[in-house]
Order: structure tokens, then C-alpha cells, then sequence
């Protein structure tokens, strides 16, 4: 119950950032009217209530990526509990087996014991894998600033940042390019199947 909770509570913020955005693009618009009729009073109150609702974008994004990684810490625990409590059922099975020595029991009962721990590996894994998903904190500073300085590129604009040397727009592209050409050979692939 909680764990739906939680993931409701991720989507709504994930909403309201979406509808502060609209709310900018829509403030933005009547500063370029207020502009062009010269009021430009009203432009700066447009300015203003655009930029708060960027800012409140930007906060309910952070938040929902916040909420997102505990939900999926939530999950972990949920799922490490049902395997810490199936274990535990299959290793009482043993001792009670191990009592009686029926070899045919006890061979049944390794195995499942050794489906159970193959099941916790992959639940560690996909749990790794889930908490490095939603970590937000160890995106790489440079690629971001890369990011910006290509927005940046394609609006025209200069940012006046400095990046670290030996990193250029060629870098991006190369990426790009890579990531088009692992999609092409997938659905080469995927034809070759049918």
C-alpha cells in the first residue's frame, strides 16, 4: 500500500512539473505580446510569473525523482523480506529433512534452497540495477555541462561556460551516431528472425 503511494505521489509531482511548464510557455507568450504592445510593465509581471513557474517545474521534477528513488528502495526491502522469510522456511525444511536422513528429500530440498538463491541473486542484481536507475546524484558533471553548452548551440545563445578542454560538439554526434547505428543492427536482427 504504501509502495502504491509512493508511486502515485512520484507521478502527480511528475504531473504538476509538466503543467508548470505549460504555465511557462503560456506566460512566455503574453510577454511577447505585452512587447509588442509596448506595455512592458505587464511584460515584467509575465517575466516574472514565468520564471516562478520554471523554478516550480524544475522542484516538482527534483522531488518526483526523489520520491521515485525511495519507492524503488521500497520495493527492494519488500522483495529482500519475501526471499529473507522463504529462505528461512526452506532451511527449517532442511533441518527437519537432515533429522529423518531421506536422501530423496534432502536432494529435493537443495534444490529448491538452490532456486531460492538464484532467485535472490537476480533480485540483488535487478535491485543494483533499479538504485543506479534512479540515483540522480552521480550523473557525470561534464556530460551535463556538454548537454547545455548544445541547447545553448542550437538556440543560438552563448553560455559563457567554460568546458574542459578537448571536449567538443563532435562528441554528441559520435554518440548519436553510435546509438543509431546499435538501433539498426538490433532491427536488422529483428528482420532476420521473421
Amino acid at each position: 500500500e504504501h509502495l502504491f503511494n509512493l508511486k502515485f505521489a512520484a507521478k502527480e509531482l511528475n504531473r504538476n512539473s509538466k503543467k508548470c511548464d505549460k504555465e511557462e510557455k503560456a506566460e512566455k507568450a503574453k510577454i511577447k505580446k505585452a512587447i509588442q504592445k509596448g506595455n512592458m510593465e505587464v511584460a515584467r509581471i509575465h517575466a516574472e510569473n514565468a520564471i516562478r513557474q520554471k523554478n516550480q517545474a524544475i522542484n516538482f521534477l527534483r522531488m518526483s525523482a526523489r520520491v521515485d528513488a525511495v519507492a524503488a528502495r521500497v520495493q527492494t526491502a519488500v522483495t529482500m523480506g519475501k526471499v529473507t522469510k522463504s529462505m528461512a522456511g526452506v532451511v527449517k525444511s532442511m533441518d527437519a529433512t537432515l533429522k529423518s536422513m531421506n536422501l530423496e528429500k534432502i536432494s529435493a530440498l537443495m534444490d529448491k534452497f538452490e532456486h531460492q538463491f538464484e532467485t535472490l541473486d537476480v533480485q540483488t542484481q535487478q535491485m543494483e540495477d533499479t538504485m543506479s536507475n534512479t540515483t540522480t546524484l552521480t550523473t557525470p558533471q561534464n556530460q551535463v555541462d556538454m548537454l547545455l553548452q548544445e541547447m545553448a548551440d542550437e538556440a543560438g545563445l552563448d553560455l559563457n561556460m567554460e568546458l574542459p578542454p578537448g571536449q567538443t560538439g563532435s562528441v554528441g554526434t559520435s554518440v548519436a551516431s553510435a546509438e543509431q547505428d546499435e538501433l539498426s543492427q538490433r532491427l536488422a536482427r529483428l528482420r532476420d528472425q521473421v
